[in-house]
């Protein structure tokens, strides 16, 4: 059985929409940075735990357990972002 090997991350969408959470990096080989995980499109969709979701629309954030997002939304990903 794997181990979770998470890493904080930050991520812009398209329209505006930012997220902040955890990604899991063990997943094998190729895989041991935040870039290689964004990056690859063998997947479509990127699982984040522990996120919070923050929309203009919305205040204040709203945290959910699991979000999965389309890759082909992501204007840009950053490592790191705020725990709360």
């Amino acid at each position: 059985m794997k181990t979770i090997e998470s890493r904080n991350i930050h991520i812009k969408l398209v329209d505006g929409t930012q997220i902040n959470g955890e990604v899991n990096i063990n997943r094998g080989t190729g895989y041991d940075r935040l870039s290689d995980l964004v990056g690859d499109y063998q997947e479509n969709f990127l699982t984040i735990f522990n996120a919070r979701l923050h929309e203009k629309s919305l205040s204040p954030q709203v945290k959910y357990e699991t979000i999965l997002v389309n890759k082909n939304h992501i204007l840009y990903s950053t490592p790191g972002g705020s725990k709360e």
